[in-house]
């Protein structure tokens, strides 16, 4: 490990438990700052409701931290945003967002748009699948933006258990993310979840990163802020342990080709290749291929767009 790296873990990677609420509120109120929280969603009525609720009751009602709770909708054919809006958040629809540039699928995208549908100057991105969700999530990570005005970006770091099996999950974060940021970008090997849903960011860096509309979201915004601002403006806060739902086996191996094709791309700008990823499933006739295309279409900076110029004017 980097002898920066070594320095970095001892003096930007915290615990919730090193900001009291009391002194993140203090430093909110001092600042001026709003901060929004969103919520990705796609099909995930089970759980949305819950986390909603628990954002509501203790950032919002109990202390005043949070300033809006967004769930964006990316297409979901469940009751999501029935159960988000009775939980009461804001749900706006990835379609409704910027109807000039059609919608591609993919957690980014909704990301990348849910830029002009927040007005926070921190933003807060939360999964909607998690299960026994903490507010410690949006605490932890929010806290560091609030009190330290060096830090841009924070991820959260947990355990992630697979299966009741402690330390079991982030497959694709062990086999394909962390031996490429060793080897390519070794001042972020410092991260112990570099692919973790849950981060915080000042909206004015988000709003200058490109944003990859699939699942290389993350490690692209890492690896793109880290050229921005350096590793000294970027942070990780443990929040505990995180719990919800896994992919399968297939699921993952196209999550990680997406996460390579990302890496590549900022390796090789300007690469053209479009490649495709096969997989085999059992059928009557034996094995069949089943390929997918990793399509690492990316959005630009959000300071590229017009409408998101004219919201700002408004």
């Amino acid at each position: 490990m980097l002898e920066e790296v070594e320095r970095w873990l001892a003096t930007r990677s915290w615990s919730v438990t090193d900001r009291p609420l009391h002194r993140v509120l203090a430093a909110k109120r001092a600042s001026h700052q709003t901060v929004s929280v969103v919520l990705p969603a796609l099909n995930e009525e089970e759980t949305v409701g819950e986390i909603v609720a628990v954002i509501r009751h203790d950032l919002m009602h109990q202390v005043p931290l949070v300033d809006e709770i967004v769930v964006v909708d990316s297409g979901s054919t469940d009751r999501t945003s029935e159960v988000a809006a009775a939980a009461g958040a804001r749900v706006v629809h990835r379609d409704d967002i910027l109807p000039r540039i059609p919608a591609a699928p993919g957690k980014g995208e909704v990301l990348w748009r849910s830029l002009l549908v927040t007005t926070g100057d921190i933003v807060c991105f939360v999964d909607a699948d998690l299960r026994e969700f903490s507010s410690d999530f949006v605490t932890g990570i929010v806290g560091p933006l609030l009190t330290d005005p060096d830090v841009d970006l924070v991820k959260a770091m947990y355990d992630r258990p697979l299966r009741g099996a402690a330390g079991q999950g982030g497959r694709v974060t062990e086999l394909m993310a962390r031996p490429l940021l060793n080897m390519h970008w070794p001042q972020l090997a410092g991260f112990v979840q570099p692919l973790g849903g849950e981060y915080a960011a000042r909206r004015a860096l988000l709003e200058q990163l490109p944003f990859p509309v699939g699942y290389g979201v993350e490690l692209g915004m890492l690896v793109d802020a880290l050229h921005l601002v350096g590793l000294d403006a970027l942070a990780q806060v443990d929040v505990g342990v995180r719990k919800h739902r896994h992919q399968d086996g297939q699921a993952l191996g196209r999550m990680a080709a997406a996460i390579y094709r990302t890496a590549q791309l900022r390796l090789a700008r300007g690469h053209l290749v479009r490649p495709a990823l096969t997989q085999f499933e059992r059928g009557a006739d034996g094995f069949e291929p089943r390929t997918y295309s990793v399509d690492t279409e990316e959005r630009p900076p959000m300071t590229q767009i017009a409408e998101y110029a004219t919201r700002r004017v408004a």
